[in-house]
């Protein structure tokens, strides 16, 4: 080895040591000492410190309560202080989102400021544009999880029925048969694009909702959804162009949280995103998530296709929003290269890897990150063939994409790649579990998707969360969930199953692979048997699973009120071989993700490659991480994945 590279590692290395022992490069004291946080996101505290400050903007004004401001009045003013400071400065009212507390609102950039006076408000920031990102039930396990017995002993098909999925994506071709074959499959459709349609010009709804929960029987199941009988709720938050708002997808969140019970939304699924900046303590879409979840709806996010540069160079940091949310089920990609068999499969060069880079600033502007371990866990993302939408624009414009398999308009099957194929994979996983047993809350299906996920062969925790999508694994362990924890609020350490769990193990398509035993805590991993053998606390509504781990600046402990005996907290982020979680090379430690994420500067090189981004920069609403510009959505995969594809979120 020639001498610039090996004096190259030991820099690398060295950096990398200095900040583990904690030589860092600020007053680290004087920034925990900060008690106020900036409540205007950076973004907007970017473009008034730019000097556009007098440019008129629409906001997400978030507030402690969605009737502190004393409600509407006419001319589409608040009462309240809030009401009064609006009508100050000349802003405009929108809308209020009263399930979410959310307030939107037409302003003068550089007013911003006197809205945040007002004690009630908690956050502010920019309504920036939403992007779509872009053999399945036999490779992920479902099909051997299909037929299944009942306490009688009678036989019944597991298929996700009595479970509806909300899309939110760029609506869905009703008239496909993907989703005519089976009356009343759309149970419910509303527009939150201002384009006043529910079906998909766009292509990229359609397709992701057949993943999910497309009916297989026109195609005589080679193309069949996960859950295949679940019925979906539309709600078109993405339009023609495959762009939509933080706003319309507030819109769509909110009618959620006020319609759930009436159309019985178990799974929300969310192939789309917006640049991950604002901390997920603060963003409105995260906190949006956070209420579907603490209300029981288990919401599945795409992790983004940002895991490399354009030119092939590997990058970290690049979770979009509302993936950096700890209490969604985080989905990246993997390849399976086109076969049922697992013995093969790889993370998919495009999906993008953790940790969270959205942050908050302190009153000293120190940014504190989020750096959670995410994603969650990986699911078949590359060359998926599923519905298209009739004359649909992705088709239009990338001709690569029709599958020819057949002829007729409303049969007609497309190729997508990107996580947002691999999120309804697991929301249709979802849809399957709670239908094998609806006691379980939004975490338990997180930490049975998270422990039985098979670990991948050469890819470290910020690739992979826990591993790859096992249904059939899921499934086995859902069943055997206790039904009267539901309701009750259980004693740390009680029994979590009706019986002793099966063994960690799956075998699909003749290649037996172990479970992961464990899961991702937002800056841990957990293993351990009392994981699925007793209860926890944080399993239950209104936790995070995360919540019980004790964190000082370089340390991670259990709390014994969240937490059993007998669990083992990893000191280190893995490069699997292939093992239960644990097993393997050491990629990074823990600590690095430590302190409010300060330990890790921006641009800071991980031992694989590449710099951890900031994901900051914003352009016309164009983001830019370490050279990675997210323009159309659109993402073409290169030879490296087998296939040219094109791919959304």
């Amino acid at each position: 080895m020639n001498a610039p590279r090996i004096l190259k590692r030991l820099t690398v290395l060295a950096l990398l040591v200095s900040l583990c022992s904690g030589l860092l490069f600020f007053d680290h004291s004087k920034a925990q000492a900060a008690s106020t946080f900036d409540k205007v996101s950076p973004d907007l505290r970017q473009l008034i410190q730019s000097g556009q400050g007098n440019t008129r903007v629409k906001v997400i004004v978030q507030s402690t309560t969605s009737t502190s401001s004393g409600g509407l009045l006419s001319g589409g003013l608040l009462g309240g202080l809030l009401g009064s400071l609006v009508q100050t400065v000349g802003g405009v009212v929108q809308g209020v989102l009263s399930a979410l507390n959310i307030t939107l609102i037409d302003i003068q950039a550089d007013s911003v400021d006197v809205l945040a006076s007002d004690p009630s408000v908690t956050y502010i920031s920019l309504d920036t544009q939403v992007r779509s990102f872009g053999h399945v039930t036999t490779t992920t396990g479902t099909q051997q999880s299909r037929t299944q017995k009942n306490a009688l002993g009678l036989n019944y098909t597991l298929d996700g029925s009595n479970v509806n999925i909300a899309i939110l994506d760029s609506g869905i071709d009703t008239a496909h048969k993907s989703f005519s074959a089976q009356s009343g499959k759309i149970v419910f459709s509303k527009d939150f694009t201002g384009e006043n349609r529910t079906d998909d010009p766009y292509g990229h709804g359609t397709h992701v909702a057949a993943v999910a929960a497309g009916v297989g029987s026109a195609t005589n199941g080679q193309y069949e959804g996960v859950a295949s009988a679940a019925k979906l709720v539309n709600l078109r938050v993405i339009n023609s162009q495959g762009i939509g708002t933080v706003s319309g997808v507030l819109k769509a969140l909110d009618w959620i949280m006020n319609n759930r019970t009436l159309y019985n939304v178990r799974v929300v699924n969310m192939s789309l995103g917006a640049p991950a900046i604002s901390s997920y303590k603060n963003d409105p879409v995260c906190n949006a998530v956070r209420k579907l979840v603490n209300a029981g709806i288990v919401v599945v996010a795409a992790a983004g296709n940002n895991g490399k540069t354009s030119t092939g160079q590997k990058v970290y940091g690049g979770i979009h929003c509302p993936g950096n949310e700890p209490s969604a089920i985080t989905v990246g990609a993997s390849n399976t290269y086109g076969s049922d068999a697992r013995n093969e499969d790889s993370i998919a060069t495009y999906s993008s890897h953790g940790p969270t880079r959205s942050f908050s600033t302190d009153a000293y502007g120190v940014k504190h990150y989020d750096n959670l371990i995410k994603p969650d866990l990986v699911a078949p993302g590359n060359k998926i063939v599923s519905a298209e939408a009739v004359n649909n624009y992705l088709v239009r414009t990338h001709s690569e994409l029709e599958s020819n398999n057949y002829t007729t308009a409303n049969m007609k099957l497309m190729y997508m790649s990107g996580s947002s194929v691999s999120s309804p994979m697991v929301a249709g996983a979802a849809a399957l579990l709670l239908e094998a047993n609806p006691n379980l809350t939004p975490n338990m299906v997180k930490m049975i998707l998270m422990y039985t996920a098979q670990p991948l062969a050469g890819f470290n925790t910020w690739e992979q969360g826990t591993g790859q999508l096992n249904v059939a694994g899921a499934v086995a362990i859902a069943k055997l969930v206790r039904g009267e924890l539901l309701g009750l609020t259980p004693a740390v350490g009680s029994a979590l199953l009706t019986q002793a769990a099966p063994g960690p193990q799956t075998t699909i398509s003749a290649y037996a692979f172990p479970w992961t035993q464990g899961l991702v805590l937002n800056h841990a991993t957990i293993t351990g048997t009392n994981l699925i053998n007793k209860y926890q606390k944080s399993y239950g509504k209104g936790y995070l699973l995360g919540d019980g781990v004790t964190e000082g600046t370089y340390w991670q402990s259990l709390s014994t009120s969240f937490w059993t005996s007998n669990l083992s907290i990893g000191n280190y982020l893995m490069k699997s071989d292939g093992t239960p979680l644990g097993g393997g090379g050491v990629f990074c430690p823990t600590g690095i993700l430590l302190g409010d994420g300060i330990m890790i500067t921006d641009g800071i090189m991980i031992t694989d490659g590449i710099m951890i981004s900031d994901g900051i920069m914003i352009t016309d609403g164009i983001m830019i991480t370490d050279g990675i510009m997210i323009t159309d959505g659109i993402m073409i995969t290169d030879s490296s994945e087998g296939d040219a594809t094109a791919g959304m979120q």
